[in-house]
C-alpha cells in the first residue's frame, strides 16, 4: 500500500465538513477505487501466511500469528502513521456509485478466499505435529479474518436481494453467527442507542459484561423477530423459509465438511476461531455506540437515529479493510447505502483512534473508561441525564463525574452565550 497514494487522498479533496461537492456526480472519481481491493485481499494475506507456515513451520513459525498481528498491531500502526481520510463523495455522486457493480464484486470476492483460508487453518491445526502455541496462533489468525468476514456479511446483509442475503450468511457460517443477518437489520437498527438494544453498550459497562448480554440478547431477539415474520406469512418457526434455520444449516454443513476432511481434531480449532471471530464483531459493537442515547419526545417515543448516536472514526486504513464501517452515522441514517457511498460527518462524535486501535482498550476496562467516559460527558455538554448508563453503576458514576460534568456544562453555556452575543452584534 503506497503511503504516498494514501496521503494524496487526505489532501486532494475538500474536508468532509465543508459539504462542498467537487463537480457533478458523474464527474466525481473515487480516489480509493482500487484501494478497496485491500478488503478481499485480507483473507488472501491470511491464506498466503498459512501456506508459508505449512511449507516451513519451524522457520516461518511467526506466520501462524499473522491475524492478531494485523488486527492489533499493523493496521492500528498504519492508521496512526497515515491518518484520516479527507475524501467524501458528494451527494450527487451517490447514485452512480451505488450502480457501479465493481464494488459489489469486491465485497463478494472476500468469501471464496475466506473459505480456502479457513480450510487451510483447520488442516494445519489438526496435524499431530503442530505445536500447541502454533495451534493457538492459527486459531487467532483464522478467527481474526473470519471476524472481518462478519463485516463483509454486514455489507451484503443490508441488500434486499435474496442472493446477497445468502452470501451474507455464507460469510457468517465459519463463525456460526448467521443470526446476525436477522438481528442486526431488524433489531439493532430499530433499537440502536437505547437501553433496549443488546448491541448498544452503556457507559460504565465493561466489554466483558457487555459480551454475554449482547450475545444472548442478540440470539433471543433474532428468534423473536423471525417468529413474528413467519407468523405474518402464516408459517411456523420450523418452516424451510426460516432464515435462522437456513443460516444454522449452512454453519453445520461447513463445520461438518471441514471435520470430514480434516478429522475430529479440527473441531476445537473450528469452535475456538468462531468464538474469537464473533467476539471481534461484538467488540466493534461495544465501541460503536458506547454511552450514547436517543432521547424520548413528550409522547415517550425515541427520536429518530441521528449522526450523534454513533461513535465515528475516519482513519483511512481501517476504513479500507472494513468497508467504511467507521462512517457509522451515515450507515444508520441510510442502512441500505453501499460502503463506497458512505460519508463522514464532523458533527458526529469522534473516537480517539480507528476501530482497530480501540480493540485493545475495549478489552481493558480501566483503559477504556479513561479513554471514553469523559468523551461521552463532553458530547452531552455535561448533561448526565442524557447518557445511556449501566444501571448497576449509574449512581456511582454520576457522583464520580459530577464536578467534571458541572465544569463542562458551564463551559458549554459560556460558548452559547458568546455565540449569541456575536450574532446580536
Amino acid at each position: 500500500m503506497p503511503r504516498s497514494t494514501l496521503r494524496s487522498i487526505r489532501t486532494r479533496h475538500q474536508p468532509p465538513d465543508t459539504n462542498v461537492e467537487s463537480g457533478k456526480g458523474g464527474d466525481w472519481k473515487d480516489p480509493k477505487r482500487y484501494l478497496w481491493l485491500l478488503g478481499p485481499a485480507l483473507p488472501g494475506i491470511g491464506l498466503a501466511a498459512l501456506t508459508g507456515y505449512a511449507v516451513a513451520p519451524k522457520k516461518l513459525k511467526a506466520l501462524a500469528w499473522t491475524g492478531p498481528a494485523l488486527v492489533h498491531g499493523i493496521i492500528p500502526a498504519l492508521d496512526r502513521a497515515i491518518g484520516e481520510d479527507q475524501s467524501n463523495p458528494p451527494e450527487s455522486a451517490v447514485k452512480s456509485l451505488e450502480q457501479d457493480k465493481y464494488y459489489d464484486r469486491i465485497v463478494k470476492a472476500f468469501i471464496p478466499t475466506q473459505y480456502a483460508m479457513t480450510f487451510m487453518g483447520a488442516w494445519l491445526a489438526s496435524r499431530k505435529k503442530t505445536p500447541l502455541e502454533d495451534k493457538i496462533g492459527l486459531t487467532l489468525t483464522v478467527g481474526a479474518i473470519n471476524g472481518v468476514g462478519i463485516n463483509t456479511a454486514h455489507e451484503l446483509g443490508h441488500k434486499s436481494n435474496k442472493f446477497n442475503k445468502l452470501m451474507a450468511m455464507a460469510a457468517l457460517a465459519p463463525t456460526a453467527y448467521t443470526h446476525f443477518v436477522v438481528e442486526h437489520n431488524f433489531g439493532h437498527h430499530k433499537r440502536v442507542a437505547t437501553p433496549e438494544d443488546p448491541a448498544s453498550s452503556r457507559m460504565g459497562e465493561s466489554f466483558w459484561k457487555f459480551l454475554p448480554r449482547t450475545v444472548v440478547g442478540g440470539i433471543k431477539s433474532s428468534i423473536k423477530i423471525e417468529k413474528a415474520r413467519l407468523a405474518r406469512k402464516g408459517k411456523s418457526f420450523w418452516s424451510l423459509d426460516n432464515e435462522l434455520l437456513q443460516g444454522w444449516a449452512m454453519s453445520a454443513g461447513f463445520f461438518g465438511a471441514t471435520t470430514l476432511v480434516c478429522g475430529p481434531r479440527a473441531v476445537p480449532f473450528l469452535a475456538a476461531q468462531a468464538v474469537y471471530g464473533a467476539s471481534l464483531l461484538e467488540s466493534v459493537n461495544y465501541i460503536e455506540h458506547y454511552g450514547l442515547l436517543r432521547q424520548k419526545d413528550k409522547s415517550g417515543k425515541y427520536e429518530r437515529t441521528k449522526p450523534e448516536h454513533s461513535w465515528n472514526s475516519n482513519h483511512i486504513v481501517t476504513n479500507l479493510f472494513l468497508y467504511q464501517l467507521q462512517r457509522h452515522s451515515d450507515h444508520h441514517a441510510h442502512p441500505t447505502r453501499s460502503f463506497q457511498a458512505l460519508r463522514h460527518f464532523e458533527n458526529a462524535p469522534q473516537l480517539p483512534g480507528g476501530y482497530a486501535s480501540m480493540l485493545l482498550p475495549a478489552y481493558v476496562p480501566k483503559w477504556w473508561y479513561e479513554e471514553m467516559d469523559k468523551r461521552v460527558i463532553d458530547h452531552y455538554e455535561g448533561d448526565l441525564s442524557k447518557i445511556n448508563w449501566d444501571p448497576d453503576r449509574k449512581d456511582e458514576l454520576m457522583a464520580k463525574y459530577a464536578d467534571y460534568a458541572a465544569k463542562v456544562a458551564a463551559e458549554a453555556e459560556n460558548r452559547r452565550g458568546s455565540k449569541s452575543d456575536s450574532e446580536a452584534a
